[in-house]
């Protein structure tokens, strides 16, 4: 989105802070924590990558490459089973 899409709305709330230094600099900060918070997150993905692995996952277990949590059995006792050291 650039300046000449942005809707009249946001064009006016951008007048107002742009005649305050102050809250022109909150804005600022406000939008680097964004950013930062978009580019941290390692569980972001696209629409395709996640079904591309789900995907994968489907032919994995197809393969019969996948562990069942068997009928009374905790998380932690199938992560023994498998030999996991929890």
């Amino acid at each position: 989105m650039n300046t000449a899409t942005l809707n009249p709305s946001m064009m006016h709330d951008w007048e107002i802070i742009s005649a305050d230094e102050s809250m022109t600099q909150r804005l600022a900060r406000y939008m680097r924590r964004l950013v930062k918070e978009k580019e941290s997150d390692p569980t972001l993905m696209t629409k395709e990558e996640f079904f591309a692995m789900v995907d994968r996952a489907e032919a994995q277990y197809a393969r019969g490459e996948c562990t069942e949590l068997l009928p009374g059995e905790t998380v932690t006792d199938m992560l023994k089973r498998c030999g996991y050291d929890v």
